[in-house]
C-alpha cells in the first residue's frame, strides 16, 4: 500500500510540475506577445508623430524665409530708389518715403531667422528620426525574445503555434539600404 502512494505522489508531482511549467510558459508568451504588440504600436506612434510634425515644420520655415525675403527686398529696393530717382522732386519724395523706411529698418533692421529657423528644423528632423530609429530596435528586441521564447524545448511543445505565432521584426523596404536622393 505504501508503494502506490509513493507512485501517486511522483504522478502528482509530475502532473502539478507540467502543469506549472504550461502555466509559466504560457503566462510569459502572453506577456511577451503583448510587449511586442506595445513596442510595434509605440513605431506606429512616433510615424504618426513624424507625419504630422514634419510637414508642418517644413511650412514654417519656408514662410518664415520667404517673409524674411520679401522684407529684405523691400528695405533693399526702397534704398536703391534714391539712386534711380530722375528729377529732384522724384528725390524729395522718394527721400521722404525712403527715409522714413530707412529709419524704421534702422530702428529695427530685419534679423535674419531663416538660417536659425533651418538649423533648428534639421535638429528636430534628426530628433525624430532618432526616435524613431529607437523604437524600431526596442520592437526588434521585444521580437527576438518573444520568438527565443517560443522556441524553447518544453515551450515549442506546450505553446500553440496558432495563438503565439512567430513574430517577425521591423524590416526596411526594397532599396532602403540605398541612401536617398535629397533635392532642395
Amino acid at each position: 500500500m505504501k508503494r502506490s502512494y509513493v507512485i501517486l505522489g511522483v504522478i502528482g508531482a509530475v502532473i502539478l510540475f507540467a502543469f506549472l511549467g504550461y502555466y509559466n510558459a504560457y503566462n510569459k508568451a502572453v506577456k511577451l506577445q503583448e510587449e511586442v504588440n506595445n513596442k510595434w504600436e509605440d513605431v506606429q506612434a512616433i510615424y504618426q508623430k513624424r507625419l504630422d510634425l514634419i510637414p508642418n515644420l517644413v511650412k514654417t520655415v519656408k514662410g518664415s524665409a520667404e517673409n524674411e525675403t520679401r522684407i529684405l527686398t523691400n528695405v533693399t529696393q526702397a534704398r536703391a530708389g534714391i539712386v534711380n530717382a530722375k528729377t529732384p522732386e522724384d528725390m524729395e519724395l522718394m527721400g521722404k518715403k525712403i527715409n522714413t523706411a530707412i529709419n524704421l529698418a534702422y530702428e529695427a533692421y530685419p534679423q535674419i531667422r531663416s538660417t536659425e529657423n533651418f538649423l533648428k528644423f534639421q535638429d528636430q528632423l534628426q530628433s525624430t528620426e532618432n526616435e524613431t530609429q529607437r523604437a524600431r530596435e526596442l520592437f526588434n528586441e521585444s521580437v527576438k525574445e518573444y520568438n527565443v521564447h517560443l522556441r524553447g524545448f518544453f515551450n515549442r511543445m506546450f505553446l500553440s503555434k496558432e495563438e503565439f505565432p512567430k513574430k517577425s521584426g521591423f524590416k526596411g523596404e526594397v532599396g532602403a539600404e540605398k541612401s536617398p536622393d535629397v533635392n532642395f
